[in-house]
């Protein structure tokens, strides 16, 4: 590559010039250095491990948590399979990820809702408060009319969609009363 070998002397004196000449390894020295070392060590051996099994075991119950957050009627199930999951080391985590996010759509043909049952719960609260619109409270009504033509309303949604009813015929009562 080189032809001319008279650049080799001046990149050799180059460098040398560039070198430092003391070279120090730390710039602490001594006792100074040992008593940090102690402590490196100390944190090192206690605490990262402390922060590593809380990270792991953060990152391994995010399905369980996404699939709350999205009123998985599964979601007991999945919060089985993360725990499961911290047992044989992470292997099926990505399963419960991917149940956390996929629609239950056999669920849905089975039961009628692809909700869990806290979901209705909840919008019935917000129903009897008056803080839902017409449509979400007509889809409530629908999905509980569905599982019950399937057999599949608990106690708790049997009354809550007692008390639905209920909160429907209380519009029509104050219209009736304010016009009399």
């Amino acid at each position: 590559m080189f032809t001319n070998f008279r650049a080799t002397p001046v990149l050799a004196a180059l460098f040398a010039l560039l070198a430092p000449s003391a070279v120090h390894a730390s710039f602490l020295s001594g006792e100074t250095l040992d008593t940090a070392a102690d402590w490196l060590a100390l944190f090192v051996i206690f605490l990262v491990p402390v922060v590593a099994i809380v990270v792991f075991w953060l990152v391994h119950v995010l399905p369980e948590r996404f699939a709350e957050k999205r009123h998985h009627p599964q979601a007991q199930a999945i919060q089985v399979l993360c725990l499961l999951s911290l047992v044989f080391g992470g292997l099926l985590w990505p399963i419960a990820w991917l149940w956390a996010f996929t629609r239950p759509v056999g669920y849905k043909m089975a039961y009628g809702t692809d909700k869990h049952e806290e979901w209705h719960e909840d919008m019935g609260e917000k129903a009897k408060a008056g803080e839902l619109l017409h449509h979400e409270l007509a889809h409530l009504r629908h999905e509980l009319d569905a599982m019950a033509a399937r057999g599949a309303l608990p106690a708790n949604l049997r009354q809550l969609r007692a008390d639905l009813d209920a909160v429907q015929a209380k519009p029509a009562s104050k219209a009736e009363g304010g016009g009399a």
